[in-house]
């Protein structure tokens, strides 16, 4: 579209045009953001820069870097140790006299106080990822400033301190403090008798309680929730967080079916009565001004106490906020990020991604429907359960009368161009998936396998012949998810453990030029692990490939796949692992713990 000659060049700003001119977005989806400023009216109309943000999750730094140099806002970088301690008490003695309200104005606002102009005593230097937010003016305003200015600064560097300034308090846990002598031992009869634990529940804090440990785990990053009994009268809450879990808190002194009644009664589609069978929900709330779902999975299980129906719950924290747009920004290797994007560039075929659950596979899918998601083609996913909204694409409800099966029959009817099949669970479902990576359709799904070449033979079991196999894939990816080391308190290994180093496939040159790293822990990191890292293991099918699963007898000889596969360029997950080492990301123990020994 050519902007200078047509009505939409009325409605774009210098902003619109300075990303197009960066090629930070293209013309079609500027098109698209000033069709949604058309529909938007009066006093709350957003600027293009917010529209791309907000609804078309463009990057936000790319965004507002350009907004900046665009109406001459300074730029503020708060990674050069400017954000010290000084710095930080006095943002604390600033906003520590706002109210919760104003506090969420600057949360809104993405903005701090920064300082008061060593040439003008009375101008207050505030520093926003958004320097055109409606709200500034307000910010000012509660500080009392007479004049203010307003720098520039990346969202990715500042919204850490918002969260640790501007966080308010839990009140829910805030609660329970004046509370503590109320959840006492007692004495409980082992029959469940339902009006006793409507009782027990209406005259504790459980509720609360609940409703607090929801707000932490987002708040923390946690994955996910389990709660499950450990006895009479006793209840254990673990969080799970860089894939592994930890106890956060222990109920003591109510019985464990009434913390699960809460939180059935605090879930959707799940029966508070039914203790027999297992049960699958969700909850919905606002937690610092983000809408965050959570999936909620509920099983019958044995306890100590036979007698007694104990249940396990695990909840899924669903943060809208940790879904990444970009694949760029998967942590792909060059090799494997040249492979991927050829591989969903294709207008035909099908990208498998494979591994355990909790591997980053989801994560991964959404990232890839973004990048080929357009208004030209209609995009459909069916997922059980549906996790995160993807703008752009069409997602299929399951439900009572539209199992997994018929939804993916009924996408056949629909003119897909590109499908999402949520996972091939069996036989008839990858035999349609693949059917449709063979008739004209761009299609992702996901397997559970522990590596790439091992998929070809699961696909092969589940009775897919091998030409079907050969010719309608891409692309297979393996992928795990392996700790970070903390950079604040990482440690250079002095002495390399020779034997363990070579256990997992370093060689004696690398090990003599590789600066090796320890965990050690500090206050910003949990035992000197902070975050996860992808490694991946991309089965690119090329002529090679598919000729030698075409010509498999009766069984696939994942070996030879393997080895052609390697000698393209193919790293394994261990020796993408060993990639992350050398780049100084992780440590050897991770890889062993993430990893299997290459064949």
């Amino acid at each position: 579209m050519d902007f200078q000659t047509s009505n939409s060049a009325k409605l774009i700003d210098k902003v619109g045009f300075a990303l197009l001119h960066k090629g930070v977005v293209d013309s079609e989806l500027i098109s698209r953001a000033i069709a949604v400023k058309e529909r938007e009216s009066g006093n709350g109309q957003r600027s293009l820069a917010q529209i791309l943000v907000t609804d078309f999750k463009v990057d936000h730094d790319a965004v507002f870097s350009e907004v900046a140099k665009v109406y001459a806002f300074k730029e503020l970088r708060l990674d050069d140790g400017s954000m010290d301690e000084r710095r930080v008490g006095f943002i604390k003695q600033m906003v520590d006299g706002l109210t919760s309200q104003q506090k969420q104005f600057l949360v809104d606002a993405k903005a701090l106080p920064w300082k008061y102009d060593e040439q003008v005593p009375d101008k207050l230097i505030l520093i926003a990822a958004d320097p055109t937010h409606k709200n500034i003016p307000r910010v000012a305003y509660y500080f009392r400033a007479r004049k203010y200015e307003v720098f520039f600064v990346r969202l990715s560097a500042l919204q850490p301190h918002i969260e640790s300034l501007l966080r308010t308090n839990n009140e829910y846990l805030d609660s329970l403090k004046d509370m503590e002598g109320e959840l006492q031992e007692g004495d409980f009869e082992h029959s469940i008798d339902e009006a006793a634990l409507d009782q027990e529940i209406n005259k504790s804090m459980l509720v609360n309680f609940f409703e607090g440990c929801l707000i932490e785990a987002v708040r923390q990053g946690v994955s996910d929730v389990h709660i499950f009994p450990t006895g009479l009268s006793s209840t254990d809450f673990h969080f799970r967080l860089d894939g592994k879990l930890r106890l956060w808190n222990r109920i003591d002194g109510s019985r464990p079916e009434a913390v699960i009644a809460v939180v059935k009664d605090r879930s959707r589609g799940v029966d508070r009565f039914e203790r027999d069978a297992p049960q699958d929900g969700f909850i919905q709330r606002q937690i610092d001004n983000t809408i965050i779902r959570f999936r909620v999975s509920i099983i019958p299980i044995v306890g100590t106490e036979f007698t007694m129906k104990y249940e396990s719950v695990v909840i899924r924290v669903l943060d809208s906020r940790k879904v990444i747009t970009d694949i760029s920004k998967i942590g792909f290797q060059q090799k494997a990020y040249e492979w991927f994007y050829k591989a969903i560039r294709k207008p035909q075929g099908m990208v498998i991604l494979t591994g355990p659950t909790g591997s980053g596979k989801s994560t991964t899918l959404v990232a890839a429907l973004y990048a080929v998601i357009t208004p030209q083609v209609n995009v459909l996913t069916v997922e059980d359960p549906v996790e995160y909204v993807i703008v752009g694409a069409r997602q299929i409800k399951i439900g009572p009368k539209s199992d997994f099966e018929h939804a993916i029959r009924a996408i056949l009817r629909h003119d897909p161009d590109i499908v999402m099949v949520g996972e091939m669970r069996d036989k008839q479902t990858a035999d349609i998936a693949i059917k449709l990576a063979n008739t004209g359709h761009l299609t992702f799904s996901t397997l559970h396998t522990n590596d790439a070449p091992s998929a070809v033979t699961r696909l092969f079991k589940m009775g897919i012949e091998t030409f079907l196999i050969a010719y309608a894939i891409n692309l297979i990816v393996a992928q795990r998810l392996i700790r970070r080391l903390c950079p604040k308190c990482k440690r250079k290994v002095e002495r390399v453990d020779m034997v363990e180093a070579l256990s997992v496939g370093f060689t004696e040159e690398e090990i003599a030029t590789t600066t090796f790293y320890e965990p050690v822990g500090c206050p910003n990191c949990m035992n000197g692990f902070k975050g996860r890292s992808a490694i991946h293991e991309s089965l690119y099918f090329s002529s090679a490939i598919r000729r030698a699963i075409f010509e498999s007898g009766d069984e696939i000889n994942e070996d030879l796949v393997r080895t052609i596969a390697i000698s393209e360029g193919m790293l394994t997950l261990r020796a993408s692992a060993r990639e992350r080492v050398k780049d100084g990301i992780s440590c050897i123990s991770e890889v062993i713990a993430a990893t299997m020994a290459d064949e």
